[in-house]
């Protein structure tokens, strides 16, 4: 709902719509973008129906900026459908994220002695759950014993400076790989429908890092290059205003105390 000319619009509330040319409405995205100004973003909306195991639903509910309305297991009987990982996707612990597995593999006997625990462990669970049923005990009890891996649905709607955020966190190497391969999806979306403002959000977000005061000093100490020139920044891709915020920026580093 919405597109790159919503955010313009917003932005500049007094204008009509088709008041400025593409080139003038992209350097004004940018610049919201990495200015943090990000009332203009959340006028276009996106309304997502999703399909997802509930161990990963359980992670994405985190983002509480979101509207919510999902498949009621007390209303309606619970599909017979789990998520099984990829025998490449089984994976040790890792020993740095606490949270997260490594990128060693793991013996193949071991990976698939697992996933065939899951699957016969899905079976079971849900057998019994169809036997509770047929015994008239309630839907909201007789689910209660199904495993995590079972998969659920919901309609999920978002404004898409809130949309961004979550994009950051679960497109991040560290973020679990099954969560990460639906961001991966809605990024795509976003990108086709939104995509001045994508591209803004990959440049100044997305791909950036900021630094901190001490890392300042460290690079100050380390900048000895030759900069390139105004306009070999602009051939680069920069706007004429982004090349003098940099300037600004590294005038900022050399005055750093």
């Amino acid at each position: 709902m919405g597109g790159d000319e919503s955010i313009v619009q917003a932005a500049r509330v007094s204008y009509g719509r088709g008041t400025k040319t593409v080139s003038e409405d992209r350097n004004l995205i940018r610049y919201l973008m990495r200015h943090c100004h990000t009332s203009p973003f959340e006028m276009v909306e996106y309304k997502f129906h999703i399909k997802l195991p509930i161990f990963v639903a359980r992670q994405w509910i985190r983002h509480r900026t979101a509207n919510v309305n999902e498949y009621s297991g007390r209303y309606s009987v619970m599909p017979d459908e789990f998520y099984v990982p990829s025998p490449e996707d089984v994976r040790t612990q890792s020993k740095t994220n606490k949270q997260g597995r490594s990128d060693e593999p793991i013996p193949e006997e071991i990976a698939n002695e697992f996933i065939q625990d899951l699957q016969e462990t899905q079976n079971l669970l849900y057998e019994k759950y169809n036997n509770y049923l047929s015994k008239e005990i309630a839907r909201e009890l007789a689910r209660i014993n199904l495993p995590l891996s079972t998969y659920t649905e919901w309609y999920w709607k978002i404004d898409l400076h809130n949309l961004f955020h979550f994009l950051e966190l679960r497109l991040h190497p560290t973020a679990q790989y099954e969560i990460r391969e639906y961001a991966k999806i809605i990024a795509q979306i976003v990108k086709e429908t939104c995509p001045i403002a994508y591209q803004a959000f990959e440049d100044y977000r997305l791909n950036s890092v900021t630094f901190s005061a001490v890392e300042l000093k460290i690079l100050k100490n380390m900048i000895q290059y030759k900069l390139p020139t105004f306009e070999e920044m602009l051939e680069m891709g920069l706007t004429k205003r982004e090349v003098e915020e940099f300037f600004t920026k590294i005038s900022f580093i050399n005055n750093f105390k």
